[in-house]
């Protein structure tokens, strides 16, 4: 007699973060989380500080440059450890935990956080233009904190995007893809309306007709101090490049992909903030009077509000173009923040997997996503989009953010020297000169920082410190859990 046997149990296949990334997905995070706000406003401050054409296109110029030797330098690392945390992977192998946890910290608490929420109120900003019940008038708070329907707005599109990225990579791939697309489409209209479908004439003899005009005041001392000023809103334009390196773990054939896309993506971008600089010379003057009347006489350094792309437009179509820029700085701000909260999340949950950050954000869900860093990321991100406090925070940590940079691309120094043997199917381009300059470049900013606006770096680095003290607590807490 047969006796009938229970059928064994499978094994519940266990959740892991899978490949699902390719080359185009990965380059359009790039692209997509480095295109925010800040090409279509910074280009005001700048001109204020600098104060000329040329000076304007060499921001932008070095600022790029800048940016490539960078993303060229984590393209080794990228290559070498394709891990999920990237960048936060780099600096715990090259320097140890502590200096890891501090990037992880920062980037949740300030970094990431703040840029999400800084894009979303961006993106309820320019709604509220064409839909005026979203006002910035605060309902009920205290000083700058409270709700309003900008707030609100903007809290809106983070728990929307975050909800979206909880269904799968699949799903936050496919809006990367989709907005990057729309707002590289709207960069190159931009440029194409300002510089060679309806230039201005007179702007372009404002700017470009002869060389004083071009060159603008003298080139001393007190002029490159103000350059390096003026360099902070070409690079938090041009940031986030390496958030891609977050989702190494997810991204086909890593050592491939991930340092072609580092390049192509930043690359892209660069060209295109050039260029669409370019556009706004050939429709404004660069100087200005602050107190004008019009948007011709404002000119670049003296837009309304900063929006120097929306006077651009204005100058091509009147009203028509305000509106027209405002659709495209939405479309822009909306695909920036969907990219920096899909790639910030995968930093929380490395810093769980490695025991200084709570358990529960090394979990995936069923769609294999770290759902609870998810829901941890886009909740504080909307407690600093209601505090209004987001702004002076991003200007408190660009010190810091330039810090760990620099961090990062001397790791490929340290780890050429602990770590000969190791695999390296991309080696950075240039080595050992073009890293090694951008590492003296960004730390002669650093110091330029610290001289022409210690209000703002040296608070960055407090927030910074601050994490020590959390990093011990964690290390301690999770000893007693293994003894």
């Amino acid at each position: 007699m047969l006796m009938s046997q229970a059928a064994p149990k499978l094994a519940a296949e266990p959740r892991i973060l899978k490949p699902g990334l390719g080359l185009f997905d990965s380059a359009t995070i790039v692209a997509g989380s480095m295109i925010g706000s800040g090409i279509f406003i910074v280009s005001a401050d700048i001109v204020r500080r600098v104060g000329s054409p040329a000076a304007l296109l060499a921001i932008w110029i070095v600022s790029g440059l800048m940016t490539i030797a960078g993303a060229l330098a984590y393209g080794e690392l990228a290559a070498m450890m394709p891990a999920a945390g990237g960048q936060y992977v780099y600096l715990r192998e090259a320097y140890g935990k502590l200096w890891a946890f501090l990037f992880g910290w920062t980037l949740l608490l300030v970094i990431q956080t703040g840029t999400i929420a800084a894009v979303a109120v961006a993106f309820a900003r320019f709604l509220g233009v064409m839909w005026p019940a979203l006002g910035t008038t605060v309902w009920f708070g205290f000083g700058s904190a409270g709700l309003s329907g900008e707030r609100l707005g903007a809290i809106a599109v983070i728990a929307g995007l975050t909800a979206a990225n909880l269904r799968g990579l699949d799903m936050g791939r496919r809006l990367q893809n989709s907005f990057t697309i729309a707002k590289v489409a709207s960069l190159v209209l931009l440029i194409a309306l300002g510089s060679l479908l309806f230039p201005n004439t007179a702007a372009i003899h404002a700017n470009f007709g002869s060389a004083g005009a071009f060159l603008g005041g003298t080139w001393n001392g007190g002029f490159l101090t103000a350059f390096g000023a003026a360099m902070v809103g070409g690079l938090f334009s041009a940031d986030a490049w390496a958030t891609v390196t977050f989702t190494a773990a997810e991204v086909k054939n890593p050592r491939r992909n991930l340092p072609l896309a580092l390049a192509l993506g930043s690359g892209g971008v660069i060209l295109l903030y050039l260029l669409a600089n370019v556009a706004y010379l050939c429709e404004l003057p660069a100087a200005g009077a602050a107190n004008a009347s019009t948007v011709w006489s404002r000119g670049i350094a003296h837009a309304t509000s900063d929006r120097v792309a929306a006077a651009a437009m204005e100058m091509v179509w009147s009203r028509g173009g305000a509106s027209l820029t405002a659709v495209l700085v939405m479309i822009s701000a909306f695909g920036c923040a969907n990219g920096l909260i899909l790639t910030g999340a995968r930093v929380t949950y490395a810093m769980a997997g490695d025991g200084v950050f709570f358990a529960a954000a090394s979990r995936l869900n069923r769609v294999n996503v770290p759902a609870v860093a998810l829901i941890i990321q886009g909740a504080w991100a909307s407690v600093l989009a209601l505090s209004g406090t987001y702004s002076d925070l991003l200007d408190y940590v660009v010190f810091a953010q330039l810090l760990f940079y620099v961090l990062t691309v001397g790791a490929v120094f340290v780890l050429r020297w602990t770590r000969p043997a190791a695999s390296r199917p991309y080696r950075t381009w240039g080595y050992p000169w073009l890293p090694a300059t951008y590492m003296v470049a960004a730390s002669v900013l650093m110091l330029d920082l610290l001289i022409v606006r210690p209000r703002f770096t040296w608070p960055g680095l407090l927030i910074v410190m601050a994490g020590i003290p959390i990093y011990a607590f964690a290390v301690r807490r999770t000893r007693r859990t293994i003894s």
